[in-house]
């Protein structure tokens, strides 16, 4: 039985008598602990697919199934991170992280407990030294670690990442990916991520989703990436398996794209 299930899923959007069908018959199964990276061009419904797992928006048809049971609003157990951090400007770094652990964990832990929580999931990040700080006083890169330090406080069975590194520059993503795959092999959590890098795609999942082009968007093929862990960038960057299995995104992503030009 599969941990995380796609059973089906249609999105049909409506404004007055007009109708849009964003995804059409999508179906996925995710393995516990899997990382799995979605990608396609813009407006093949990524985002739409991770927002109907999260909870955040309903399917038309189909459905979501975590842990056999059916996904049909937001709930602790799947924790996104966005392109934009969305942290509470107000609220210290500290406190950004500690009002999700007291919102899950308010009756289960002590206080002391929840504070010893929040510490260490900004230690995991490597925050912890900028815990009084509030999000203006930090990178963007800082402000993204402390997201995902957020989302993992609150213990998630999937962690949905939506373009994380889209707004960061070339050295703060590759320092941030290579965080992101360390926090995975520490705890073996499992992953679904939205990303329009190939690159991206390929040094963190074990599995490469690739939608065809919208409207009525599907799954035009899934890759998996044989590639041993813990992954190494620079030696990956003349690895055969590396450079076939971007080779075959791109090739895929190329033949989309004139297939657009033509239509």
């Amino acid at each position: 039985m599969s941990y995380l299930r796609i059973d089906h899923v249609d999105k049909v959007f409506s404004n007055g008598a007009r109708t849009t069908k964003v995804l059409e018959h999508v179906d996925l199964t995710v393995d516990k602990g899997q990382y799995v990276s979605i990608i396609g061009h813009s407006g093949c419904g990524k985002s739409t697919l991770l927002n109907i797992v999260a909870g955040l928006l309903r399917a038309s048809s189909g459905g979501v199934v975590l842990e056999d049971r059916e996904v049909d609003e937001p709930g602790p157990d799947r924790a996104v991170v966005f392109q934009n951090h969305s942290l509470l400007p107000w609220l210290s770094v500290y406190d950004n992280v500690r009002l999700g652990v007291d919102k899950v964990f308010s009756g289960k832990k002590s206080r002391a407990e929840r504070h010893e929580w929040t510490m260490r999931n900004l230690d995991l990040v490597q925050m912890s030294h900028a815990k009084d700080k509030r999000p203006s006083e930090i990178s963007g890169g800082m402000k993204q670690r402390v997201g995902i330090a957020r989302a993992l406080a609150m213990e998630p069975k999937v962690l949905l990442l939506d373009e994380p590194f889209g707004a960061l520059d070339a050295l703060t993503r590759a320092h941030l990916q290579d965080q992101v795959m360390a926090l995975h092999r520490e705890l073996g959590n499992t992953v679904l991520m939205i990303t329009h890098d190939v690159d991206e795609a390929v040094l963190l999942s074990d599995r490469i989703v690739m939608m065809t082009n919208g409207p009525s968007a599907t799954i035009g093929e899934v890759l998996d990436v044989p590639l041993p862990r813990p992954r190494n960038r620079l030696e990956l960057a003349a690895d055969a398996v590396y450079l076939g299995c971007r080779q075959r995104v791109l090739q895929f992503l190329y033949e989309r794209h004139r297939y657009v030009e033509a239509a």
